[in-house]
């Protein structure tokens, strides 16, 4: 895909002591939308070395992250850093803060940036680890920030994904993230910042694959969760994941994605991670769902937002849209929505036409790439 011609790109650079070699490290006052679990992690993350403000639309959670410096409601056997300061107030979490990360539910991003977007600082750069589709557009996270947000802001706009369960990084378990960013300098500065011997930041510049993969790779979480949840067994379970992976793909590509992008972190990485972990909200769905449970009564004991739900409506939705097929994610949202069994959703998977492996829709795309290639030489 073409690529935005290049602009120089004028940011912070770490001290070095003259003489000594070392880099001295740089506060990098850092605001972080959202108290859920991945948003108190990663408040724990950037409080290594920088203060931080983060955000939580209660003020009773505020109010106790700072008296007791715990989360009363995720992750709360953690221990807050002494440099984690919560508000309700989005002003003054925005107030002068170079770094901005995002970690609200992917339905409510839209309204809680619409009111950020005008205290957030010229020149700081804004980290979305959201993932999910809107499903009235059918957006990523990142285009929804294009649409709210003053368009100055857009060349520093970064997605976080990849594998990473809240409650390991916070107990400082190793975890391998990507960041990625069209002006590819910007992640590599988040990188800087982000990155120690236990939370570990790659960079790239395909931002719709990354925020792709990482959205639906919760649908194939589902129906891999539903299947187990039959003791469909182990084969069914790699198959779900590799043509859950090919159906991903698919979508993302046609968006303009880089398929490569799908085999590594924000894509095989985290879809391993969702569909395997117990630790996956959505596996865990999926799993009730499999043993005959009511999606009503599952998400009153999980008690926390379940993205694949509503993103498996929004991946339908766009496939159509996008005149491709989506089997997987069609037949849970079926079965979500009341439609069909789980047992009746595998069947169908099982007894679709027959066909060959090879995706034509990525073929197109990379003779569509080729084409492009010798009319720029």
């Amino acid at each position: 895909m073409a690529r935005e011609p290049h602009t120089e790109i004028d940011l912070p650079r770490p001290r070095s002591r003259e003489g000594s070699g070392r880099v001295d490290s740089v506060n990098t006052p850092t605001a972080v939308l959202g108290a859920g679990s991945f948003g108190t992690c990663l408040a724990m993350v950037c409080a290594r070395e920088n203060d931080v403000k983060i955000w939580s639309r209660r003020e009773d959670v505020a109010e106790a992250i700072n008296r007791e410096h715990r989360n009363p409601r995720y992750l709360t056997e953690y221990e807050l850093p002494d440099r984690i300061e919560a508000t309700s107030d989005l002003r003054d979490a925005l107030a002068g803060r170079e770094l901005v990360i995002i970690a609200v539910p992917s339905h409510s991003l839209r309204e809680v940036m619409i009111e950020a977007g005008p205290h957030i600082d010229a020149g700081a750069i804004i980290v979305s680890a959201v993932k999910g589709i809107e499903f009235e557009t059918g957006h990523t996270m990142h285009a929804v920030l294009e649409e709210v947000l003053d368009p100055d802001h857009h060349p520093r706009l970064v997605a976080l994904s990849g594998p990473s369960f809240a409650a390991e990084i916070a107990r400082h378990q190793p975890t391998v993230v990507t960041l990625a960013c069209r002006e590819e300098a910007y992640a590599i500065s988040v990188q800087a910042t982000l990155s120690c011997p236990w939370f570990r930041c790659y960079t790239h510049n395909d931002i719709i694959g990354v925020e792709t993969a990482g959205a639906l790779k919760n649908v194939i979480a589902i129906a891999v969760g539903m299947s187990d949840g039959q003791h469909g067994g182990l084969n069914a379970r790699a198959a779900l994941m590799t043509r859950g992976l090919a159906e991903i793909t698919r979508i993302g590509v046609a968006q303009g994605a880089e398929p490569e992008t799908f085999l590594g972190l924000a894509g095989m990485g985290d879809l391993l991670l969702t569909c395997t972990g117990d630790l996956s909200r959505n596996r865990r769905v999926g799993l009730a769902l499999g043993r005959g449970r009511k999606l009503d009564e599952i998400l009153v004991e999980l008690g926390e937002v379940v993205e694949g739900i509503q993103t498996t409506r929004a991946a339908v939705r766009l496939a159509d849209r996008l005149g491709l097929e989506a089997p997987i994610s069609t037949q849970v949202r079926m079965v979500l929505d009341g439609e069909k069994t789980p047992e009746a959703a595998g069947h169908t998977l099982m007894t679709r036409q027959l066909r060959s492996e090879r995706d034509s829709t990525l073929k197109r795309a990379r003779l569509g790439e080729n084409k492009d290639e010798r009319v720029r030489k």
